[in-house]
């Protein structure tokens, strides 16, 4: 990590811990990003739409090399998640895609936290999601494709057309 460069990491957090978290981050100045949705939950006697983590357990913090402790010191904060022994850096472009995917409202999201078999490395080309780069781990029909992101082991269901994606 750089000293004086801020980078994105992910964070795992305790279970249902995310907002109280981003609140706890914000109080002390930590810029993050905790990606929300919108969903229609069931309960016995009603449905109600609720905002939830798109991603369960997981907070997004744009940091330098000086405030690493810091953000581990927070209530609610597990650890960074790691990659290859150290913590994962997200790439400035993948945040961007993940607030872009949020803002398209007409987009069905799932997301799926299963391990999944290496696939074909992509690039999608064209629609909201243009530039997000992963694996190919799904093709459902000529429309529905999963793609996991590198450094998460995170999904993304989309619909998307195949001549939208291309090998790299």
């Amino acid at each position: 990590m750089e000293n004086n460069k801020k980078q994105w990491f992910a964070v795992y957090t305790k279970s249902r811990a995310e907002k109280k978290v981003q609140l706890e981050l914000e109080f002390q100045g930590i810029e993050n990003f905790l990606p929300i949705h919108k969903k229609l939950r069931q309960w016995s006697d009603r449905k109600k739409w609720v905002e939830a983590p798109l991603i369960s357990g997981y907070i997004f913090v744009y940091i330098e090399a000086i405030e690493y402790d810091r953000v581990l010191r927070t209530n609610g904060v597990v650890s960074y998640v790691r990659f290859e022994g150290k913590a994962a850096i997200i790439p400035e472009n993948q945040i961007n895609n993940l607030k872009r995917l949020l803002q398209q409202s007409e987009l069905a999201i799932k997301v799926s936290t299963k391990n999944f078999t290496k696939g074909d490395e992509i690039e999608v080309l064209g629609g909201p999601l243009m530039g997000l780069q992963g694996t190919l781990i799904l093709v459902k029909g000529k429309k529905k494709v999963a793609i996991q992101l590198k450094q998460l082991n995170i999904a993304f269901t989309v619909e998307l057309a195949l001549t939208d994606i291309r090998k790299l």
